[in-house]
């Protein structure tokens, strides 16, 4: 489980391609610092599992369906990455429940800068319109902000000088792909709902 709280700006150092999977090295000193095999590290918002570290690197292999859902697939050597750790239980929750596992892609429509933040707009899949709200939380590449305007294809963030500065939305430019992961506790109701369970039925019992 992740926060949405960018840790790191790390770096594509390697990719090798693999039958059906990838398989990346990245460079990333701070979150590399304690990792072992099998410990998680969310890259662009997708948690991934740690293969080998060594020299403030890590490498990490890629099914095809995580290179069909998410935009990992379009890294190459040198792409600057978000990297998060998992959240320690205890921490303190800086931004929102996030499982690192993409609901589907976006892609930047607009940037509208201004003298204190800037405002982008991306397109929105069909499938995943009706869990982004206004004032909600949503991740964008790892990164978890607060939706500003949300439409039927599309919505909107603002992004403050520290998020411009510290992540790869910074970076970004029209027409670029990026990893989207909706509030997952919008898609438990929305489950039960459709089983037609009643939230306020104590005993949890279908009706």
């Amino acid at each position: 489980m992740f926060t949405g709280i960018v840790e790191e700006l790390g770096e594509v150092t390697a990719v090798e391609q693999l039958e059906e999977a990838s398989r990346f090295r990245l460079r990333g000193p701070l979150v590399t610092e304690g990792a072992k095999h099998g410990d998680s590290i969310a890259v662009n918002g997708v948690c991934l599992t740690v293969v080998e570290t060594a020299d403030g690197e890590f490498t990490a292999d890629v099914m095809q369906e995580t290179l069909n859902r998410s935009s990992l697939g379009a890294l190459a050597k040198g792409s600057r990455v978000n990297l998060e750790r998992p959240m320690a239980l205890g921490g303190r929750l800086g931004g929102h429940l996030v499982q690192g596992h993409v609901d589907g892609t976006g892609e930047i429509l607009s940037r509208t800068p201004s003298e204190h933040w800037e405002i982008v707009k991306v397109a929105l899949p069909a499938n995943l319109s009706r869990y982004v709200v206004e004032k909600g939380s949503i991740t964008v590449d790892g990164v978890s902000l607060t939706v500003v305007e949300a439409a039927v294809d599309w919505f909107t963030i603002s992004l403050i000088p520290t998020t411009l500065a510290l992540t790869t939305l910074g970076h970004k430019q029209s027409g670029d792909p990026v990893n989207l992961e909706v509030d997952v506790l919008a898609k438990y109701v929305e489950r039960l709902l459709a089983a037609g369970v009643n939230p306020l039925h104590t005993t949890g019992e279908a009706r």
